[in-house]
């Protein structure tokens, strides 16, 4: 078989065919991946790993700071003005914990239009295309999980519990700080595509959908109120020729027909896990219209495993979910501090058909 270019072997997949072997995706937690950086002696952690993904983005230039009447005592902020501080948790690294719930004090309508939101005019783009073509050998990826991430992103800002009931009830004021985010984002994504002509193969979005044991949601709230606020962006995606990769987290094989139906091409970052997720199912179901990236347990194998079950994992997705293409190799998600690093090593190596790295 011809060795293909990483963009060819991806989009190879993503058609469903059979690639010279399967594509690699990587997600790394900052911790992991200053271990690989010292281990590969400085070299492009990406590159030695056999990731054939890369992603573009137009940094936001506008306002960060804290929303209105927040203290202002946070580490750090988002655009949004909800603010973080980093919490140290024992063997799994540093993270980002909101402490400022900017968005928890929109309580009326005129509060939510007085509000100080972030524009799609702040993002730069100047630099998009320059960036495509530096990477063009690879499928290159404009977005994230975290767009329009309605349910994650809005209740770092307002509170799960609180998000949850604007959707359950259709609070007017909810719904209006919701569609804020979701049409910044969409505006984002637009102005990305349009400026990087035809150069973007996949637009990357995120919902987290599922949870360990089930949807976050029941099938019917999910067709009414997510499907048509995520669609959009779906569509978008395929008006400038890419293909549309969405992040979920969690247990989602009641609504991957939906998804199908919505025009998904890659659901991304599968977790095996969940008792619904079994690959070899998933796969004789909707292997033929989606791509599933993922299913390398972060929560078992990878901290837990030897570095031989690392490899026959991996092996075993390749053959159960590979075959045929619609399946690119992954992490189920960001591979945490605790995890020894000849696993990661045997990941990557395995899915590249290697002994070692």
């Amino acid at each position: 078989m011809i060795t293909m270019t990483p963009k060819e072997r991806v989009l190879t997949a993503c058609r469903h065919e059979q690639p010279d072997r399967v594509p690699i995706q990587a997600y790394l937690t900052p911790e992991i991946h200053a271990q690989l950086e010292s281990y590969f002696r400085g070299a492009d952690v990406f590159a030695a790993l056999g990731v054939d993904l890369r992603s573009v983005g137009a940094p936001y230039k506008g306002r960060r700071g804290p929303g209105p009447g927040m203290p202002g005592e946070a580490d750090t902020y988002d655009e949004w003005g909800v603010g973080y501080t980093y919490k140290r948790h024992e063997a799994s690294g540093s993270y980002p914990e909101a402490s400022e719930l900017a968005l928890a004090e929109l309580r009326t309508i005129a509060d939510v239009e007085a509000y100080p939101w972030p524009s799609a005019d702040d993002c730069d783009y100047s630099a998009l295309l320059a960036a495509c073509d530096a990477v063009s050998d690879y499928a290159v990826c404009f977005g994230g999980a975290g767009i329009p991430d309605i349910l994650n992103g809005v209740s770092r800002g307002r509170g799960m519990e609180q998000v949850m009931m604007d959707i359950a009830t259709q609070d007017p004021v909810g719904i209006a700080v919701i569609d804020r985010r979701v049409e910044h984002y969409y505006e984002y994504c637009r102005r990305g595509l349009q400026a990087a002509g035809d150069k973007i193969d996949i637009l990357c979005i995120g919902e987290d959908c599922g949870s360990q044991l089930g949807g976050m949601f029941s099938p019917a709230t999910f067709d009414e109120f997510f499907v048509p606020r995520l669609k959009k962006f779906m569509d978008l995606a395929h008006d400038y020729g890419a293909l549309v990769m969405l992040h979920s987290c969690g247990d989602t094989s009641d609504i991957m027909p939906t998804f199908i139906n919505m025009g998904l091409d890659i659901l991304d970052a599968m977790q095996p896990e969940p008792p619904g997720m079994d690959a070899a199912r998933i796969k004789r179901l909707y292997g033929d219209k989606l791509t599933f990236c993922g299913l390398i347990s972060t929560q078992q194998t990878l901290p837990h495993g030897t570095v031989e079950d690392v490899r026959r994992e991996v092996r075993r997705r390749i053959e159960v979910v590979g075959e045929g293409g619609g399946y690119i190799c992954s992490p189920a998600h960001c591979i945490q501090p605790d995890t020894a690093l000849e696993n990661v090593l045997a990941l990557f190596a395995e899915a590249q058909g290697l002994e070692a790295l």
